[in-house]
């Protein structure tokens, strides 16, 4: 005999609306009934097969490095406006 130790995950609404499209397109491919548990395992299962899609996903673009340039410097525009517009000088902290 075996004993299941089951616990209670809470997921948004959107995630779950998800994960039930995940679990049903899984149903189609096996032909059978699939749960939301082996729905989840099967997700797991994919990152842990393909951890550089993960990997790549996460890396920053080439253009990452000028848009964030950008930011900053539009940043510092702004705070001069600011200044002129108001006379108050912000303190800064880079």
């Amino acid at each position: 005999m075996y004993v299941i130790i089951m616990t209670t995950i809470s997921v948004t609404d959107d995630v779950k609306e998800k994960l039930l499209k995940i679990a049903s397109e899984l149903q189609i491919k096996l032909r059978r009934r699939v749960d939301l548990n082996e729905a989840i395992r099967f997700l797991i299962s994919e990152r842990e097969r393909k951890p550089q899609l993960l990997d790549a996903a996460c890396n920053p673009t080439p253009e990452a490095e000028a848009a964030l340039q950008e930011l900053y410097m539009e940043r510092k525009l702004d705070e001069e406006r600011f200044e002129r517009k108001t006379g108050i000088r912000q303190r800064r902290t880079d």
